[in-house]
């Protein structure tokens, strides 16, 4: 677990266009109104996968279905007009590797570049076959780069696939405001633009003089988290302009706004269980894809439908009701004021937010506060994209009151 330094970058309003690295975030109605901002992604390291065998090895491993990274259906297809010739675009897939017990290890993003050679076919609907290995890239949590690498060497056994970190040579980035949660006439209808994006305005002049294809894609676990896409490391993304770039401390107060955990430091390695960190309701579980390692135990959990803990946004606030910052660390135990009972966990702090794994029987009660810190109120959020399924009737009624 960690916790961002107190000197932060927050949001202005979204006329502003600079970020005042001397104020602090302190009222949400600037957060909301937060025009597009784009951070580099420093947290996070760039693995390649090559071979013939990439997408079955991957298969066997990870939670989610990547066939359609070997076989793009039409509706998984963005294409895409260059200056030279069209590009066929296939969104990236939002994934976990478990252990065997189904317990969380590591998450990624899984990426197939649009290649030049992927020309359309003559009805305009597809690539043609493929005339080369399949490439894939992966944005992981690069604080656990080293580890990754090793273990899925270790899965590797005999499969026909090269892996190896690029991080020197890639980075990844994340475009996110209140501006890019619905689509608008600021964004293309299509799901992804950047290097070769016809649509893209701002960003023609540097299209015009690179051919790779590198994009922006709309985030695959949530609309409302804007845009992510890796790029080299020697260029800047379109559409970042320097008064637009923000720390990323800023992109990680966004997240916990709408309670979305990334990366072992929030979703603790091998002790979280998937669904109860969200990972279904936000794409990253297929359930009919067939097994993988750790797939029973979601399996399961699935079907048996009772997740009696799930990850909540948090507030801290004082008896007043105004925030309260710093005061709230990882691993506090949130509790119910009246009986003492243990309600949940903090996973995640900054500032005056942060994420809690929370008994959903105890999260809305209205009367929770930190253990050792009983002038710390916390509040729950319930996000606006969970399934009205995940709560009871009655759990629901207490949310919305």
């Amino acid at each position: 677990m960690y916790r961002f330094k107190q000197s932060l970058h927050f949001f202005k309003p979204k006329n502003s266009t600079f970020i005042n690295s001397s104020r602090r975030f302190s009222h949400q109605s600037q957060l909301e109104n937060a025009g597009p901002m784009a951070s580099r992604l420093k947290t996070r390291s760039v693995i390649r996968f090559t071979g013939p065998e990439t997408v079955k090895f991957l298969q066997g491993l990870v939670t989610n279905d990547l066939r359609r990274l070997e076989n793009p259906q039409p509706e998984d297809r963005t294409t895409l007009a260059t200056t030279n010739a069209p590009f066929v675009s296939v969104p990236p897939v939002y994934a976990a590797l478990l252990t065997p017990q189904g317990r969380f290890l590591y998450d990624m993003f899984l990426y197939r570049p649009p290649r030049g050679d992927e020309k359309l076919d003559r009805t305009g609907s597809g690539p043609g076959p493929d005339s080369g290995e399949l490439e894939l890239f992966a944005d992981v949590d690069g604080s656990e780069l080293d580890e990754l690498l090793q273990t899925l060497k270790r899965y590797r056994l005999r499969s026909k696939v090269e892996i190896e970190s690029v991080t020197d040579d890639f980075s990844c980035w994340q475009r996110f405001g209140q501006v890019l949660t619905q689509k608008s006439s600021e964004e293309p209808d299509a799901a992804s633009l950047g290097w070769g994006g016809g649509f893209d305005r701002s960003g023609q002049s540097s299209s015009q003089g690179n051919n790779c294809g590198w994009l922006w894609y709309r985030d695959p676990r949530l609309d409302c988290l804007g845009f992510r896409g890796i790029f080299p490391s020697n260029t800047t993304p379109p559409l970042v302009e320097a008064d637009k770039e923000t720390n990323e401390e800023n992109y990680l107060l966004w997240r916990l706004e709408k309670g979305v955990a990334e990366g072992s430091a929030e979703i603790p390695k091998g002790e979280a269980v998937p669904l109860e960190y969200n990972l279904a309701g936000l794409n990253g579980i297929s359930f009919d894809k067939g097994c993988y390692v750790g797939q029973e135990l979601i399996a399961r959990t699935h079907h048996r439908g009772v997740i009696r803990k799930r990850l909540l946004p948090l507030k801290f606030v004082n008896d007043s009701g105004k925030e309260v910052e710093q005061k709230v660390a990882p691993r506090s135990e949130v509790i119910d004021a009246s009986s003492r009972k243990k309600a949940g966990t903090v996973t995640t702090a900054l500032g005056s937010r942060g994420l809690g794994l929370l008994c959903l029987d105890e999260a809305f009660k209205g009367s929770l506060i930190i253990r050792g810190l009983d002038d710390v109120k916390v509040q729950t959020i319930k996000p606006e994209w969970w399934p009205a399924e995940w709560l009871s009737d009655q759990q629901e009624q207490t949310s919305t009151a």
